[in-house]
Order: C-alpha cells, then structure tokens, then sequence
C-alpha cells in the first residue's frame, strides 16, 4: 500500500498513530510524524516504519522541517490562548501548540487539515479558545465550521468502523478554499448522535469488540480483580440485590455515598455546601431513610465499609435493570465504583481506571484496548509495560472514527479537492466504508521497509521565507 499511495500526510502529536493507521487505510503515505514521548514513538516506529521528530516547537518555529503534504492531522494539546487585547489571529496563539500547527499550515498549505481534542474544547469554559481556532484557520484560507463537530466510535456502527467505547471528541475539519471563501461558514461533518439506523444499546462485548477468549490470554492474573478488588464488588452487589429484594426494581441513578447514610430528621447540611453536593446528600438521606432496616443489615454485613478507601465507599449505578454486577462492566473510579450494561465501555483514560469485565472478573487487556481505539490485530507494543499501553492507547485517537470522519469531509468537499489534490479525492472516492480489512492487510511490520526523512523536501528556514 505504501508504494501505491494516493496523498501525502504529516502526523503531529502522534502519539502512537491513530491518525496513521486512518489515513493510510485511505491510501495515504505518511511523510512525517512527531512525538515528544519517546516510549510511543518507539510503538509508533514499531508499527508504522515512521520514526517520528521529538519536540514539534523548534521543527516549526525558526525553520520549517515539516516537508510538503496533502492532509494535517494533529491531535493537539489544549492550551489556553492569550487573551491580551484580544488579538486577530495566530498572534493571540503564540506560546501555545496550536501556534505551531498554524506555522506548518501557513507555510505547507496543506489541502486538508484534520484536528482532534478533547470534548471540553467545546464547551463554555474554552468559548475564547475555540474562537482562535476558528479564526485563524479562517485568516489561513481554512473553511471550518463555526459549530464544534463532536463524535464518539460508539456512535457509529460496526459496519462503518465502530467501536464500542464512549469517547467524545471535537473533530476539526478544514479545506483551503483561500482566505475569502472561508469566511463562508459550512455545517459540522458529524453531530453528537449515532447514525441513522443505528442503536449503541445494541453493541456486544464479545461480539463487536470481541473479547479474547479467557483460554487465549497470555498471563491472565495480569488482569485478574486483587481479592481487595472483589471484596469491593461483592459488598457492593450485595447492596444491589439487598435493596431489590426489598422491594426496589433497581439502584437509584444518583451516586450512592455511604458515608452520607444518615435520617432525613438528622441530616444537616452547612451552610454554604455546593448545590449539588447538597442534592446528593439529601438524596441519600431520603434512600436511607426508606430503607434504614435493610441498609443498617448490610453495613453490619460488611463492617460498614469501615475499611474501604473513601473512593470504594461510593456507587454510581448506570446498569439499569442488571440483576448482578457481576454482569456488568465496571470502572474503578475517583468518585465511586461506577456500574455499566455491557454494551458499549468507558473512555479509555490515561490513568489506571481500566475498564473491568464483570463475567470475567477481569480488566480488559491491552489487546481488548487496541482494539476499542480501531487498531488493527497485528499491531505491536513491544515489550514495554502494560501501563505505558494503556496509557498510550487512553491518549490516543479512535482509527475508526478519523477514518470516517476525513472521508465524509473529503466527499463534501470533492470538488475543490479534486483541483488540488487529485490523489486525496481519487482515494476517498475508491475508500471502503471501512478501515477494518485495509488495516489489517495494510503491510506486515516487521518486513515492511523503514521509512525515514531521507528524500524528503528540505527544510526551510523560517526566518528567510517570509
């Protein structure tokens, strides 16, 4: 595939190629990649037999080593923006990583630019932040939407490259249309909702993602819950089922805190406690109260959680009508242990809050995570710890939802992309639904020949080139 590419794209905060394993699966060469951390770039090489740049900020700044392209893709950090005196364009950028991106799309002029961050970017808080984005895209001849375009994989269907995992990111799309022209406002590619036709109650962990088989994972107590960990779980369900065989048909949906059981006629809330804190606390007097008698024999049951972290002490139920969390998925959390249907899993986080199984009584493995993020079966972590994958893969893009999104926007687009850049249009117009099959034939790692910066454009110098 790679000696038969279509378009060129560059890869910025690359992590460990979300972006690539997409745009190559569309018939892309990458061309340049860069990440600071050295242990992804180490999987990223592994993989791709692309060793990506380190530091993005002198790469772009004075010179320019980002050598010609057809497609930026950037997972890009959010930074605040200066708001001093509210300056136009990439000025009120500068200091921050988006600035850097905006050098190499001012200098490269790539045809599409393809940006992903976090689902706050689009929220009330980053309201000046996404306005700079808009803004100087725009003042670079980009053609953007002015309305945060938010998708999820678990939002679409297997069929389109799907995965069942809840992971809600802004997508930012841009074609070069030339500074007048992008002014002209478009609608978002995507929306936060699934595709027509589609239902994600209708995901199935061992069907869709799948789930490895118990009898194939290799050193299983690796994932296996600690006897601390089920203690947690089982006092927890026994909590569950005490409550259901008192006559209530499921968990209420609030988190349930232990430590604030107490009687209505007792209950005291300080002056000054946040709204909802107060909610929660009133809540739970009142879930107390009806059930005092039961609740009172589980916590002698189970030394009243006494010996519980505070965290462990907390149950956020979203299971609905489950009759036992050990059918459930459950996710190991700061604010409670939170309970799931086993249809579609959490975001995978950067953090250890793996995502648990509850039939198996397990966590999923980092095989089950590559593949929530749409990599394909052949990809290869190395030897390295299971922390830094799961830290790599909680920090990455979905494959399946870049894919998708990128074409859908190429296809809008096609006819100021067919002018200029012929081989992007010919590829999405010849690109599956999919990814899926054309990733896992996209090339065998480990004969494939290692690709460097040799032969590509110079660099330029910055400061030279106006």
């Amino acid at each position: 595939m790679c000696s038969s590419s279509l378009f060129d794209f560059v890869d910025l905060f690359a992590g460990i190629g979300g972006f690539h394993a997409a745009l190559g699966a569309m018939g892309g060469r990458g061309v340049y990649a860069s990440e600071i951390d050295t242990l992804a770039a180490d999987v990223y090489e592994r993989n791709w037999r692309l060793r990506p740049e380190g530091d993005i900020i002198p790469a772009t700044s004075d010179r320019m080593d980002v050598p010609g392209h057809d497609v930026l893709a950037a997972g890009f950090p959010c930074q605040p923006f200066s708001k001093s005196g509210y300056q136009r364009g990439m000025d009120e950028a500068r200091g921050s990583l988006f600035w850097n991106i905006l050098r190499v799309l001012e200098t490269r002029r790539p045809t599409v630019v393809l940006l992903e961050n976090v689902r706050n970017l689009a929220g009330p808080r980053h309201a000046h932040e996404w306005d700079v984005i808009v803004r100087s895209l725009r003042e670079l001849g980009y053609r953007v939407s002015s309305t945060p375009a938010v998708f999820s994989p678990h939002l679409l269907p297997p069929e389109l490259g799907g995965r069942p995992q809840v992971r809600e990111r802004v997508l930012i799309l841009g074609t070069y249309v030339g500074k007048r022209k992008a002014e002209q406002d478009v609608a978002p590619i995507v929306r936060n909702r699934a595709l027509a036709g589609w239902d994600p109650q209708d995901w199935d962990l061992d069907t869709h993602l799948p789930l490895v088989p118990e009898h194939a994972i290799k050193d299983r107590d690796r994932y296996s819950l600690s006897v601390t960990e089920q203690e947690w779980i089982e006092a927890w369900d026994d909590f569950v089922r005490s409550l259901r065989a008192a006559g209530m048909l499921r968990p209420p949906g609030f988190p349930i805190w232990r430590d604030a059981f107490v009687h209505e006629r007792d209950l005291v809330v300080d002056e000054g406690t946040p709204y909802w804190k107060a909610d929660f606390l009133e809540k739970n007097a009142k879930l107390y109260t009806a059930f005092q008698p039961v609740i009172d024999d589980w916590l002698d049951r189970w030394n009243g959680l006494d010996h519980f972290p505070p965290s462990r002490r907390k149950l956020e139920w979203q299971a609905q009508d489950a009759k036992s969390m050990w059918e459930t998925v459950m996710h190991f959390r700061p604010s409670g242990v939170r309970v799931k249907r086993p249809t579609y899993l959490p975001a995978l986080v950067a953090i250890t809050q793996t995502s648990i199984v509850g039939q198996h009584r397990r966590r999923i493995t980092p095989v089950e995570a590559a593949r929530l993020q749409g990599l394909p079966e052949w990809f290869d972590f190395g030897d390295q710890a299971d922390a830094a994958t799961y830290k790599q893969l909680g920090n990455g893009v979905n494959a399946g939802v870049a894919y998708h999104v990128l074409r859908q926007h190429v296809l809008r687009d096609l006819d100021v992309i067919r002018k200029r850049a012929p081989g992007l249009a010919a590829a999405v117009e010849d690109s599956p639904g999919t990814p899926d099959q054309r990733l896992e034939s996209y090339w065998v790692p480990t004969k494939a020949p290692m690709r460097t910066r040799s032969g590509l454009r110079p660099e330029i110098d910055l400061r030279s080139a106006g």
